[in-house]
């Protein structure tokens, strides 16, 4: 039984040591951010066309054939 509670000790502490988890949501904080970013200047620079480019992209990823 120590010897397992002593298996389990190190792997949380290996586990709280690892960082590699840490950077990848690092990353993901500062796209997210950024993709918010570009979508308020986006909605301020085109005004009202921009909920009418929105639904465009929307038409196209969908595949359809009214994408033009």
């Amino acid at each position: 039984m120590n010897t397992f509670l002593t298996q389990v000790n190190n792997s949380i502490r290996s586990f709280a040591k690892d960082e590699e988890g840490a950077q990848i949501i690092e990353y993901a904080l500062i796209i997210a951010v950024v993709s918010i970013a570009l979508i308020v200047a986006m909605a301020a620079l085109a005004g009202t066309d921009f909920s009418k480019w929105i639904d465009r992209v929307g038409v196209c990823l969908t595949g359809s054939a009214a994408c033009v």
